[in-house]
């Protein structure tokens, strides 16, 4: 079984990128999409953390307890929390009472981060990048395991005898591993046996199946069962009723947000062929048709040796609130049922 979803960056903007939508309208229509994914019968739906003027996700927990209070059924992740810019304690602390509201459907997915803010923002240097994680994560699954807890580290104070609360429902709460293309990163969820989220978000798919044996392979030398070493992949998506309208919709936001972006990280602009190509049978793209983009996923987890759950993005293509509604129709109503 395939869990599907989607993943939102909270867009400050989304409405077809044309003026300004305010942040109290563009909350509320996200939350009306959370309402709506759940009610389509999508499994899992992650809100983002960024720190930025363009996106409203900076306190993602606030908006999955709301989305909480409006759904019934549908898991609520982060994607990601930027643990290495976090307290553990109160990110746990945080998710733990995310899932006494939501009745125990709260996870979460901790990473590094793709963007540099939180780290001066919250007073971290963003040359311990990796070590500020590693001494993070060690912690954050020591107060998941134990209530009391006894730890030392470098970044954060000392805990001695700390109760930290409240307890989640879920025993333990889930928490997954994101990941982008780093060899490392797929080692250290395999030694810890937490599941893998990878976010793969150019290229072919196929590349990344050296990454996932590594992880696997790390993952049982550490004696951990398979079925605890879980693949996700999280990918740029979007469904509308024909392929092409679904590329002709897509496509203007995403030439716009890539090509912003890649002006901070020194990518070549976009190109239309290079994102027909992205798109192609082998390309990590997922934008067409339902049947299109079904098939496409069981290929990507063909290519992946299985995966266990796919989360669409789709929101940065300043796609209106109307066309959003509409894909998570079609990928709850026809996607999911002919993968599952």
């Amino acid at each position: 079984m395939i869990e599907v979803g989607v993943d939102s960056f909270a867009a400050a903007n989304p409405s077809g990128g044309l003026g300004e939508t305010s942040g109290r309208d563009s909350l509320e229509e996200l939350l009306e999409r959370i309402e709506y994914a759940d009610k389509v019968g999508l499994d899992v739906f992650g809100v983002g953390e960024h720190h930025r003027k363009e996106f409203l996700d900076s306190a993602n927990v606030v908006i999955l307890s709301a989305a909480a209070a409006r759904t019934k059924r549908i898991r609520l992740t982060s994607a990601v929390t930027v643990l290495s810019a976090a307290d553990p304690v109160r990110v746990f602390q945080n998710f733990a009472t995310l899932d006494l509201i939501s009745k125990g459907r709260a996870e979460m997915v901790v990473g590094r981060g793709s963007f540099g803010e939180a780290f001066p923002l919250f007073g971290f240097g963003f040359e311990d990048y990796d070590e500020l994680f590693s001494e993070k994560i060690e912690l954050l699954l020591s107060i998941r395991e134990n209530e009391t807890v006894n730890w030392s580290g470098k970044f954060r104070p000392s805990l001695i005898n700390q109760s930290i609360y409240p307890r989640p429902i879920q025993d333990p709460l889930p928490i997954w591993l994101g990941v982008g293309g780093t060899p490392s990163s797929f080692v250290r969820a395999g030694v810890l046996g937490l599941p893998l989220m990878i976010a793969i978000i150019g290229g072919e798919t196929g590349r990344f199946r050296p990454l996932v044996d590594l992880y696997k392979e790390a993952g049982e030398r550490a004696g951990h069962s398979p079925e605890k070493l879980k693949v996700g992949v999280h990918s740029l998506g979007y469904v509308a009723e024909t392929s092409e309208q679904a590329v002709e919709e897509y496509y203007p936001g995403y030439a716009e947000v890539f090509t912003r972006i890649g002006k901070e990280r020194g990518w070549p602009p976009v190109t239309r062929d290079r994102f027909d190509a992205q798109n192609g049978p082998d390309g990590a793209f997922l934008i067409g048709d339902p049947e299109e983009v079904a098939a496409k996923i069981l290929r990507h987890s063909e290519a992946l040796g299985g995966i266990s759950r796919f989360t669409f993005q789709m929101v940065n293509a300043g796609l209106s609130h109307e066309k959003l509604l509409h894909s998570i129709d079609l990928i709850g109503t026809r996607v999911a049922p002919l993968i599952r």
